[in-house]
């Protein structure tokens, strides 16, 4: 059966990427996309090569290691060939490396696991017990000479403990800490692309400014009788006066493998330098040789990645969302990947100017990004990869579920689109879901369907609605027993008491949010205040602006809004807003967060800063204090640099709220 040709044209594309995104990184230090992304790219070529076996060529970047050498360095010719470790992403793909390895050499081994360091390879070759020699991997057989530069890391041995002769392989990065003090103008995008930039300098001066580090892992030739288990070369390259990262263990199966990996996912951040996985080996020495190498790897070792977070995947199609105020979202619908630990097939692209920023068309590659619990995201097009059948996405005129005429607008004044008609079944279901959730009324056992079901049958059509439910409306609908309707009954009864900003981030305002709407609580106090409260008054508090108050204004005009306010206020029983005059460390301090934060999530953020006494804003003006910049910061950051506001990286934030604490 022949190949497709689509299939033929996406190797070809992958081969030509992947090549140059690997000159991009081994030779010239200024990588375009993420260690993930690039790894995401290798994967799909080699599952790719896998399926198709008449396409696998020995000129792929599957079967090759690093990349040239830069012509400014001297080259030096490796006496060992420098191999890379094939990759595991899940817990299936590490026990099938396992299984081959029992395949190959039965029982009676055990594993060794090393945190994977992500910094720069090293090999250095001592004569004697003297430095001689300090190189990049480079291709694998040909790398640069840098050791002048090595010389200057202080925690690379320039004299062993014992006068013998050996060549060792290890890994040169920077602190966390280091690259925080040093890249103050954001030149370089993460501590691995500095350490490697930092390692390529022709003046060994600017080398030892920047302040590298280095273990050894691995004792590739030895003068005299070698170690006969991993573990045991670890020891003795400890006790010839290498630094050895003191964060391995031995394990009896690949269960305590996974355990293993499972908790450095988890303890990662809290080391003072870049880990992006383990690397698995076969103990015994003896077992290794028997497995041996491929023309790229060694059979006997696996590197065993961390859940990525940015990987690379096809935009199939693009379509859009019913929000619950009538905005309708762009989404990505894209070919399945995991991300993150889960598999992802749509991706928010929040709007027109942003598809058009970004360049995004129906059949692009792109660069996926999720971290933590965070929605996922089109962070970037690799443009490479495009043929020229690419589709632009158009908004269109029409969109079934507005109900009335279905017609669409774009919103004056901003980027978004909504429908013309703004009380559709699909957009009344979707505020009722709202309503009812955690973050809301908290009325459990009111999820989706229910309130689908309740929907149907003519039970409720507004939140108002919900308080007047009773037993035998309940009875009636299928799946709904007497046990079942007592305790929605129960949990209505007692969502009726709430505080006012969950009542007001209940009645789904366009542009009123959970957190616009503790900013509307804490000013107004009382709920009857805030219905009548004018254009002015309401632009005169910090973090609302005009968008925020024509929309609330807009929506209290409106006589049917304002029925159910009167009518659902007769219905609840709103909490007093306490206000006190805090003397925490924050106190009166405004924030706005902005990107994504890989250590602790949005609310995690949010209400350490509230805990503290700090204020959190949706919006950037000149009475803001902090802007504080995750990955990916949207427009925010832009406006925050024009007026001046302090702008805190993820750690300085971090250090601010003092996480630990």
């Amino acid at each position: 059966m022949p190949i497709p040709k689509e299939i033929i044209e996406r190797v070809k594309s992958l081969r030509a990427a992947i090549k140059r995104h690997n000159r991009l990184y081994h030779t010239l230090d200024r990588p375009e996309i993420s260690d993930e992304a690039y790894d995401a790219l290798v994967r799909e070529l080699e599952e790719l090569e896998a399926e198709y076996p008449e396409l696998a060529a020995p000129e792929s970047p599957t079967q090759k290691v690093g990349s040239e050498v830069l012509e400014r360095f001297e080259k030096v010719e490796h006496t060992v060939p420098q191999w890379s470790f094939n990759d595991a992403f899940t817990e299936d793909d590490i026990r099938a490396f396992d299984e081959r390895v029992k395949k190959l050499i039965g029982r009676g081994f055990t594993y060794t696991v090393e945190l994977k360091i992500d910094g720069l390879k090293v090999v250095l070759t001592y004569e004697k017990g003297v430095l001689k020699t300090a190189a990049t991997r480079g291709d694998g057989q040909i790398g640069e000479n840098v050791t002048q530069n090595v010389r200057t890391i202080s925690t690379v041995p320039l004299k062993l403990t014992k006068t013998v002769s050996c060549i060792v392989e290890g890994e040169v990065y920077m602190k966390k800490s280091v690259f925080k003090k040093i890249n103050l103008n954001g030149k370089f995008a993460n501590p691995r692309n500095f350490a490697a930039g930092s390692l390529r300098q022709l003046d060994s001066a600017i080398t030892r400014r920047r302040k590298l580090d280095g273990f050894v892992y691995d004792l590739a030739r030895f003068e005299g009788k070698p170690p006969d288990t991993q573990e045991k070369e670890l020891e003795l390259l400890k006790n010839l006066g290498f630094r050895v990262n003191p964060h391995f263990a031995r394990f009896e199966n690949i269960e305590g493998v996974i355990k293993y990996w499972e908790k450095w996912g988890k303890m990662k951040e809290k080391e003072d330098y870049l880990i992006d996985g383990v690397v698995v080996k076969v103990n015994e020495v003896e077992f290794q040789t028997k497995l041996g190498y491929t023309a790229k790897a060694p059979r006997f070792g696996i590197a065993f990645k961390f859940p990525a977070e940015q990987v690379t995947t096809v935009v199939e199609d693009i379509k859009l969302q019913l929000g619950r105020t009538g905005v309708l979202t762009p989404v990505a619908v894209l070919r399945p990947v995991l991300v993150a630990g889960s598999k992802v097939s749509r991706a928010t692209l929040h709007n027109e100017d942003e598809i058009r920023r970004k360049d995004i068309r129906i059949g692009d590659t792109v660069v996926l990004q999720k971290a933590g619990d965070v929605i996922p995201e089109v962070i970037k097009v690799l443009p490479e990869f495009r043929k020229g059948k690419e589709k632009i996405f158009k908004f269109p005129t029409h969109f079934p579920l507005c109900g009335g005429d279905d017609r669409i607008e774009r919103i004056p004044g901003q980027s978004a689109y909504r429908c013309v008609s703004k009380n559709s079944y699909e957009q009344q279901r979707r505020k009722l879901t709202h309503f009812a959730s955690r973050h809301i009324f908290d009325i459990e056992g009111m999820g989706p369907k229910v309130v689908e079901a309740l929907m149907a049958a003519e039970i409720i059509s507004d939140f108002a609605d919900i308080f007047t439910i009773k037993k035998g409306d309940l009875e009636t609908l299928e799946h709904f027993g007497e046990k079942s309707a007592e305790n929605l009954l129960a949990a209505i009864e007692k969502a009726r008491r709430v505080t006012l900003a969950r009542f007001i981030a209940s009645l789904s305002i366009p542009q009123v949010g959970e957190e616009t709407s503790r900013v509307l609580a804490n000013y107004f106090d009382v709920p009857e205040k805030f219905a009548r409260a004018n254009q002015q008054e309401l632009e005169e508090i910090e973090g609302v602006g005009p968008v925020v108050s024509t929309a609330i204004i807009e929506w209290f005009r409106d006589k049917e809004n304002r029925k159910l306010y009167e009518r659902l206020l007769k219905q609840v029983r709103i909490e007093k807003v306490l206000r006190q005059v805090s003397q925490d460390k924050l106190s009166g301090q405004k924030f706005v967060l902005t990107g994504t934060l890989s250590s602790i999530t949005r609310e995690e953020a949010r209400e350490k800063v509230r805990s503290l006494g700090g204020e959190i804003s949706e919006s950037v003006s000149g009475k803001t204090d902090y802007v504080v910049a995750g990955e990916n910061p949207g427009e925010k950051l832009e406006k925050a640099r024009k007026l001046g506001v302090k702008i805190l990286n993820e750690q300085q934030f971090l250090d601010l709220i003092d996480l630990n604490a």
